[in-house]
């Protein structure tokens, strides 16, 4: 229990560094960015692959098409999302937006997972997620303003937003099933598995993007952007970070714990996140910030003190349907 926390803390101050990446290479379209990040984090898993080829091999096709399936939604799909909304409506507002993921994610996975790890009570769950919903309101207070230039960007914006909401509430749901189904398999080798499917499909995205830019922005300098350097290392070093190790330490969280214990700890994402950006402005964050963040520790203090109870005989309808 206390390591599958700890791993997910862990995951959570790498995941939070993807919110401030775009704001270090302004001027970069979302999908530029999304292709980068994993056509770095297959790159980065290549020679890993090569030493783990033997254990590799042993996945099945339908494992590989998991592993498809989840790099799509949870990495592409989702970063493109989430790059695009904080480009278009702010960084705070998008991070309060998938903030709300701890929240969305611990309800889907009692009324979808309980079956299979357990359900928590309403008593227990109810109102943990009341306090982590007060605590992403407080830390984004002073921040709920718009920054969009035009309506238009302010819905896309938040649709963009929502549906990152989407990818990742169905992300962590099936990973942590697929791992918890499969107890001898490493997280690790799960990690760079869906590193491996990255590489082509990022590659496909990146061309892509490469190709749709030179028709639409002809003085967008190609291939690495107007600041081609600093470009190439903050992918390799998201791609590393970020997507690397950041799935491993969560897949080594989802196989310790029940999986709607795992959803409300996503909200260290939004914590390491808030704390970053603060760093980045070289601020300390208001009071009303810090009550937040307060809310949303006890929430998750208030959840993990739980514990689910099984449903055998759920569990034994879902695997006959």
């Amino acid at each position: 229990m206390l390591l599958g926390v700890l791993f997910a803390l862990l995951a959570g101050l790498m995941w939070g560094l993807i919110f401030v990446a775009p704001l270090l290479v302004d001027g970069y379209p979302p999908a530029l960015l999304a292709s980068g990040r994993y056509l770095a984090f297959g790159l980065i898993v290549l020679p890993l692959a090569w030493r783990a080829r033997k254990r590799l091999a042993a996945l099945s096709a339908s494992d590989w098409r998991e592993a498809l399936a989840l790099t799509l939604v949870g990495n592409l799909v989702y970063y493109f999302c989430l790059s695009g909304a904080i480009l278009r409506i702010g960084s705070p507002l998008a991070a309060m937006l998938i903030g709300t993921l701890p929240v969305v994610t611990a309800l889907a996975a009692n009324r979808l997972y309980g079956a299979w790890d357990g359900r928590l009570s309403r008593a227990r769950l109810y109102p943990a997620l009341l306090l982590m919903a007060a605590g992403l309101y407080l830390v984004n207070r002073t921040e709920l303003t718009w920054q969009a230039e035009t309506r238009t960007d302010q819905l896309l914006g938040l649709a963009l937003a929502v549906a990152a909401v989407l990818c990742w509430t169905w992300y962590p749901l099936r990973n942590a099933r697929w791992l918890r189904e499969h107890p001898g398999r490493s997280p690790a080798l799960w990690a760079t598995a869906q590193g491996l499917v990255t590489l082509p499909v990022a590659l496909v995205a990146y061309l892509g993007s490469l190709g749709h830019l030179a028709l639409s922005a002809p003085d967008f300098p190609l291939p690495f952007g107007p600041t081609p350097l600093r470009f190439v290392l903050l992918m390799g070093a998201v791609g590393l970070f970020c997507s690397w190790l950041g799935t491993l330490c969560w897949n080594e969280a989802s196989q310790r714990l029940p999986t709607v214990l795992v959803g409300p700890l996503i909200v260290f994402e939004t914590l390491a996140g808030l704390l970053y950006v603060f760093m980045l402005r070289g601020a300390m964050p208001p009071m009303i910030t810090l009550a937040g963040v307060v809310c949303l520790v006890a929430g998750v203090l208030y959840v993990l003190a739980g514990k689910p109870r099984p449903q055998p005989e759920k569990r034994a309808k879902a695997r006959l349907t």
